[in-house]
């Protein structure tokens, strides 16, 4: 009666489309590109390509072949391919990408690696910051580390 279809993927495509007005919280994965016009909370990974509308807000991690952003993004962009911020896009986060494009009025702002297709890695897991088990007072400032023990000096 329901029989499973094998169905081979065709990354060209928009197979996915969140809407504007909808909410997706959680990982997001595609075999497909995907159009997003809402608002994504959690991590995306995409084998297709990734566009981020105007009215699209993404506050995650985004793992693709290539990226469009004409919305807002908040997180770490790594592109396979090439990477373009539109004049209304706005990226808050880090990226690495083979090739990118902030057209004028476009917004970036962290940092930026560039290198070929064939040498971005995937999504790096998040690692959790290790506690710090130093007491505050051994705690030394990189200014204090110096000659003087960062104290004064008059001239």
């Amino acid at each position: 009666m329901f029989k499973s279809k094998k169905y081979a993927f065709n990354p060209n495509t928009t197979d996915t489309l969140i809407g504007e007005g909808t909410t997706f919280e959680g990982r997001f994965k595609s075999e497909a590109s995907i159009r997003i016009e809402g608002t994504i909370t959690g991590d995306v990974e995409c084998a297709g390509d990734v566009i981020v509308g105007e009215h699209g807000s993404v506050k995650s991690n985004i793992s693709a072949r290539d990226v469009i952003l004409a919305g807002s993004v908040q997180g770490n962009v790594t592109a396979k391919g090439k990477l373009t911020v539109t004049s209304t896009g706005s990226l808050y986060g880090n990226i690495q990408a083979a090739s990118f494009i902030i057209e004028e009025g476009g917004l970036f702002q962290g940092n930026s690696k560039m290198a070929d297709a064939k040498t971005v890695p995937d999504l790096p897991e998040k690692k959790e910051p290790e506690p710090d088990n130093k007491p505050a007072a051994a705690a030394v400032p990189p200014a204090a580390s110096g000659a003087f023990g960062g104290q004064p000096i008059a001239l």
